[in-house]
This record gives C-alpha cells, structure tokens and sequence, in this order.
C-alpha cells in the first residue's frame, strides 16, 4: 500500500512532448480546475459529434511532424486517415490548449506556430483564470486572431447597458461547422 497522496503522485509516470526536436517534460499535474475545463470543453464537442464521423479526444499523443509530438489538451480530427491506433498523425481540424503557468509562454508561442505551419484550421487558447478564450482561425496560411470571448465578472456584467450586454459576445462560432455555437459560460461551469 502506498503512503500518502503526495507520495503517490511522485510515483507516476512523467509525460513529455517534443517541441522543435526537444524533449520536453510537460508541466507538473494539472489543477482540478485546469482538469474540469477540459472535461467540459471535451463533453461540449462530443454531444455535438455524436453519430458524426469527426471526433473529440482529450489529450492524444499528436505526431505533427517529426520534430513536434505534443499533448494538446483537447482535439477534433475530421479525417479519419488521421487516427492511428496510439496517436493522432498529422494535423487535427481543431486544437484546445488550457493555459497553466508552466506552459502558457509555449502555448502562445512556439507550439502555436508549430500548429499553424501543420495547418490546424482553428485553435484554441484558453484561460481558466481569466476565464477568456482566444480563438484563432487559419487564413491563407497564418493564423488571424478572430476574437477573445470572456465570461464577465457578475459585477461588470451588472454595470453595463442593455445594449453593451446584447453586443456581449458570449457564444464561440466554431468554424468548422455552421451549426456548432459553444456557449463560453459553459466551459467555465464549476
């Protein structure tokens, strides 16, 4: 029997990434918060992809190419050429990072890249702190930010018109599919 839950998380296995040909060791065990974020964001496309051929993983081992292998926090992969029995080989239609401390300078900078010359159609950076959500949508080759969506403070939502609240921008339009709104209240439920 082991000792305590302490003891226990020392024991596991380390994850690692390859980011531009290094191995990288990823970020220490995430938060429940960070954990609960990717639960709900998983269970938003899967509902929508249910009984389509695309699908929604947490967490796959992504073989980009061969200097970049990373785990991205969620993935939706729309051919199926894609899906190979341990990882997903070649760009996904959309990726989800959920920023932590350890890993939000990569995130931002050169696994974005990373994604953007792989061709990734639309990506995702989000904050649970912050509780905003930066979508960004590849166009001629390069990434264009198309909008930062955030869940405003109850305070701050109180103290705006009614008009500055109907121009709110409280649902995520996701460009692969003309039908698919995430409501960003829902990513950040407790």
């Amino acid at each position: 029997m082991r000792g305590s839950s302490a003891t226990a998380y020392q024991d596991e296995l380390i994850i690692t990434e390859i980011i531009d040909g290094k191995e990288v060791a990823m970020s220490p065990r995430p938060s429940i918060w960070h954990s609960h974020i990717i639960g709900n964001i998983h269970r938003i496309f899967s509902s929508y992809l249910r009984g389509k051929r695309y699908r929604a993983f947490i967490e796959p081992e992504l073989i980009l190419d061969e200097r970049n292998h990373f785990v991205p926090d969620v993935a939706i992969v729309c051919d199926k050429s894609k899906l190979k029995s341990l990882a997903i080989e070649g760009a996904p239609d959309l990726v989800v990072e959920v920023l932590s401390p350890a890993t939000m300078m990569r995130d931002r900078g050169i696994k974005k890249d990373a994604y953007e010359r792989a061709g990734v159609r639309e990506y995702w950076i989000v904050d649970g702190v912050s509780k905003t959500i930066e979508v960004y949508c590849l166009s001629e080759g390069r990434f264009q930010l198309n909008h930062i969506y955030l869940v405003f403070p109850p305070e701050e939502w109180e103290r705006m018109t009614g008009e500055e609240r109907a121009a709110a921008r409280l649902s995520v339009k996701v460009s692969l599919y003309d039908d698919l709104l995430v409501d960003i209240r829902e990513v950040f439920e407790e």
